[in-house]
């Protein structure tokens, strides 16, 4: 049975049902008042805590391993160099009088390009050939006396050591005679390099000479007097690090790229190595050979050197930047189905500068993470830059942080 309050008198009054409904509404505002500091208090801390799980877990950036090429190329620096150079130095001391062939000039073998005159080579020749009469002149004359006395010591009119002393003597002036002649025959031969000529068909090169200077036989010492080369096919040097080494065998093929020559390419045939690696650099010199009947191959040019390798089968190519050193060697993080980073060891191939070859280790469709974080770890939880977080990741980190709100 309902139990009836009698109603207060004042709230019969109009003044006293205006306080009740006043009352009334300060009741219920006071109560939404609380309940929205409720409601945002919740949801501040709610967006605190996503927040810092987004903090707490690392966002990187994710690449995918590409196959090997149909062909590879290794890209390196190379000198470019004649295939003879002849350093033409003075073998006779005086004054150039007269040059023919200045630099770019194609030139025949034993063409003349220069005059020295020597005139002190002259006067010693003069010397030595007047030398040469006078030890001829004194050996005709010991031989006359000689073959008398010999006449006079078969009727006992000398003795045998006077015959034997004018023998020896002939003998002496022989030898005289001979040493003079091939002194002549000396300064003769210096005196023909006083022509300075072209050792092979080629191009000069280089020119330090000028009428009225003087050169001063001193073998190859100081500037060459010409430099003369043998440019119809060039030599091409390059220093190949160690481990491209196997690759590399006479007969590969390459191409040159100079920087004369924009969108140009020279073919190229490696035709022998050093057997021998440097210990400061690691690398090996090879030598290319390289046709230049066109003569756009100049010695002493830079050239890019693209060596076109032969694939490799089941290699994988990856940034270099996504390799890191662990405790087991090099390592790769990848970053697996559920958002998690799973740190596994590779095995190295070649190093193509940017790129490295991953000849084990890896799926082909694997997920790398690149220029990983050094504080990664097995099992860590990442996000990936650039796409939103995985669902399931975003399920485990809400539920992990979920806790209920008090006042």
């Amino acid at each position: 049975m309902t139990e009836h309050h009698p109603i207060p008198d004042n709230a019969k009054t109009p003044s006293g049902r205006r306080f009740l409904i006043t009352g009334s509404l300060i009741a219920i505002a006071a109560v939404a008042t609380a309940t929205i500091g409720i409601t945002n208090r919740a949801k501040g801390v709610q967006e605190i805590a996503r927040w810092t799980d987004a903090q707490a877990i690392p966002t990187v950036a994710v690449v995918t391993p590409t196959s090997a090429p149909g062909e590879a190329e290794l890209v390196l620096p190379g000198n470019i160099d004649a295939f003879y150079t002849g350093l033409i130095f003075a073998r006779a001391s005086g004054y150039v009088s007269e040059w023919y062939q200045d630099i770019g000039a194609h030139v025949k073998k034993g063409q003349v390009l220069a005059l020295i005159e020597t005139p002190d080579l002259d006067q010693q020749l003069a010397q030595a050939r007047a030398d040469l009469l006078t030890a001829q002149a004194n050996e005709k004359l010991s031989s006359l006396t000689a073959g008398r006395w010999q006449v006079l010591a078969t009727r006992d009119i000398v003795s045998q050591q006077a015959k034997d002393e004018k023998e020896g003597d002939l003998q002496a002036k022989t030898a005289t005679t001979q040493a003079a002649k091939a002194n002549v025959a000396r300064l003769e031969s210096l005196q023909s390099f006083n022509q300075l000529v072209a050792p092979f068909d080629g191009v000069v090169t280089a020119r330090s000479v000028d009428i009225g200077h003087l050169v001063t036989a001193g073998g190859n010492s100081g500037r060459p007097l010409f430099t003369v080369s043998d440019v119809h096919q060039m030599r091409v040097y390059v220093n190949v690090p160690q481990a491209f080494l196997g690759d590399l065998k006479p007969g590969l093929t390459a191409s040159l790229v100079l920087p004369q020559y924009p969108g140009k390419t020279f073919p190229a045939t490696l035709t022998t190595t050093s057997n021998s690696v440097s210990q400061d650099s690691r690398s090996a010199l090879i030598e290319l050979q390289a046709d230049n009947r066109d003569g756009q191959l100049w010695p002493g040019s830079f050239a890019e050197v693209h060596f076109h390798l032969e694939p490799k089968a089941n290699v994988l190519h990856i940034p270099a930047t996504a390799l890191f050193f662990g405790p087991r060697g090099m390592e790769v993080a990848l970053l697996m189905p559920d958002g998690t980073v799973n740190l596994s060891k590779v095995e190295l191939g070649r190093n193509l500068g940017n790129e490295v070859e991953i000849l084990a280790g890896m799926a082909p469709d694997a997920a790398v993470i690149d220029s990983p974080p050094e504080s990664l770890t097995t099992g860590q939880v990442v996000s990936v830059a650039g796409r939103a977080q995985d669902q399931a990741l975003s399920d485990r980190t809400k539920s992990a942080r979920k806790e209920p709100v008090s006042n």
